[in-house]
């Protein structure tokens, strides 16, 4: 799985957001700061996040964004799909929707299990994890394991 900047940018300014714990809106040239996030290039994740209904923004002088429901409430899947849509796609076409014959049968299966263990980690970890810097226990255990940060090539 490749994870684009724009994804990895979008989950960094989410959970800045969050873990700033803000009365208020917070200024965008603020979190493209503290995350060293091209400012152009946030604020357009930013209007990906609005859409999708991640975080809300106030204009004028007291304006900016935050959050627009409790970072516990908001899994990192949730931030993933308002930016970059699905999951997992094979080609542009969901998993449970592919058919394969002969030899390649059980790859749609593979597939969809591919899906699976990504909802796994994505949609069980929360914004409020990630800002207090904690782990659900059962990505602590997957992480723990040595083999799980061995690059292969």
């Amino acid at each position: 799985m490749r994870i684009s900047a724009k994804v990895d940018y979008a989950l960094r300014a989410a959970i800045e957001l969050a873990a700033l714990k803000a009365d208020g809106p917070v200024k965008g040239e603020s979190i493209a700061t503290a995350q060293g996030i091209p400012l152009r290039f946030l604020e357009n994740i930013l209007g990906d996040l609005r859409n999708g209904g991640i975080v809300e923004s106030r204009r004028g002088v007291e304006g900016g964004y935050l959050l627009a429901r409790p970072a516990a409430e908001i899994t990192l899947a949730d931030v993933i799909r308002a930016v970059d849509g699905p999951l997992a796609n094979v080609a542009a076409t969901r998993p449970n929707l592919l058919e394969y014959e002969g030899s390649t049968e059980k790859l749609r299966e593979i597939w969809v299990g591919v899906r699976a263990a990504l909802r796994s980690v994505l949609e069980e970890t929360t914004l409020a994890d990630m800002a207090d810097k904690r782990l659900p226990k059962h990505v602590e255990k997957m992480v723990a394991d040595r083999d799980a940060w061995e690059v292969r090539i």
